[in-house]
């Protein structure tokens, strides 16, 4: 439970994850080793909270953008106002408290600084919101006395108190030694290549592994000791391996590790399983097929994008009443978060030409159960219980209710 917990939410703190974080804390001898020894990862437990620092995972992988309270991903813009938010609360004069006005002081001195140019126009200060609104998710600032939300639309002052501790442990490596900001998420090329962690790292990642995204070592690691891989995923991490000829799924029967919820509610969820019924039924793709782009093979099928925005139109009219305006509004929005949301699934890939459908979306396409044909005797046994309740000469049975 301890491990399940932090792989859900790798930042728990003992303010917003009481629960959780005291287990991580009473079992942090065991889970340290072993994340160390199963992913490469590094657990960090101190007083106040508990951090996962996960390794960078491979460019194949599904993006995980930051993203608002209402969904939409951080843009370029947000993502500089966090970094600035994060380099104000290590100054030295900001200590366990701090002034909404004072951090944003601060955070127009250090962009000066970078000269980096921002303004007070309610845009930014949204950005900025959004940027805080992250650290307040994450446990890393409590808001004590007002809110952030207050002080973006109204000036109105608020108190942070900010776990200190836990900002130097956001990033994966120190940034100092680095010469340009992509060398933070490349994994380390004097670290030895480990097949089996790094397969059970992709797995666990993100479970929907295609076989061809694997390395010759890590196939052979699948293919010798898949045995032994699904006892210590089901084991450490409570999650069920299932491997196919196009690849291998690690998923969570209770669904609560992931971060991404798929099927659920909701117009964009509910568009994209439709959509994968529509294209699988549109393309009718055979078992065995493989798209190759870029240089890089596939299994599945290519739905070109002219096809998934004819079906997503179709889908579009038929729901017209109860998928939400906004969203029907622009149908290229609606398919550009239906298509993420497949792709951060695992169960399609975008690509520019359209969308690779892989064959595990087939498992979510809704089944149709036919009625077994009636036979003489039950046909006589419903014209029988058709008579069992009399009729009164108005229209009603003994309840009083029309038939």
């Amino acid at each position: 439970m301890a491990a399940r917990a932090l792989l859900a939410n790798p930042m728990l703190t003992a303010y917003r994850h009481t629960e959780e974080f005291a287990l991580v804390r009473r079992h942090a001898s065991a889970l340290k080793p072993a994340f160390g020894r199963l992913l490469g990862y590094a657990l960090v437990v101190e007083s106040g909270f508990a951090r996962l620092i996960k390794a960078p995972l491979p460019a194949q992988a599904p993006v995980r953008p930051a993203r608002r309270s209402s969904g939409s991903e951080f843009t370029p813009r947000t993502y500089t106002y966090l970094a600035l938010v994060c380099a104000g609360l290590l100054a030295r004069d900001v200590g366990e408290q701090v002034l909404l006005s004072q951090l944003v002081e601060q955070i127009r001195a250090d962009a000066v600084t970078a000269g980096i140019t921002i303004d007070d126009t309610l845009a930014e200060r949204r950005d900025l919101v959004a940027a805080i609104d992250l650290l307040l998710a994450w446990g890393v600032l409590t808001e004590t006395d007002g809110t952030v939300t207050a002080w973006g639309e109204r000036r109105e002052e608020a108190l942070l108190t900010v776990t200190r501790g836990l900002l130097p442990h956001l990033v994966f490596r120190p940034l100092h030694p680095l010469d340009r900001p992509d060398l933070l998420w490349v994994a380390d090329p004097n670290e030895p290549e480990q097949p089996r962690r790094t397969l059970r790292r992709k797995l666990v990642e993100n479970p929907l592994v295609h076989r061809g995204d694997l390395s010759d070592a890590e196939r052979d690691v699948l293919r010798r000791e898949r045995t032994e891989l699904t006892r210590v995923l089901e084991e450490s991490f409570g999650l069920t391996l299932e491997v196919r000829a196009e690849g291998a799924l690690a998923y969570d029967a209770d669904a609560q590790l992931t971060d991404v919820v798929f099927p659920g509610t909701g117009t964009v969820r509910q568009a994209a399983l439709l959509l994968i019924d529509a294209l699988i039924g549109a393309l009718q793709p055979s078992p065995g097929t493989e798209v190759t782009l870029d240089g890089r093979t596939l299994p599945g099928v290519l739905a070109p994008w002219h096809v998934v925005d004819d079906e997503l139109g179709k889908l579009a009219q038929a729901h017209v009443g109860v998928w939400r305006t906004d969203v029907l509004d622009h149908p290229l929005q609606l398919r550009d978060e239906a298509a993420d949301l497949l792709n951060a699934v695992g169960l399609c890939t975008v690509t520019a030409e359209g969308l690779v459908v892989h064959p595990a979306a087939a498992r979510y396409r809704p089944t149709v159960r036919l009625a077994p044909p009636a036979t003489r005797a039950k046909r006589r046994l419903d014209d029988a219980q058709q008579f069992q309740t009399p009729l009164f000469t108005d229209g009603t049975d003994e309840s009083g209710e029309p038939t």
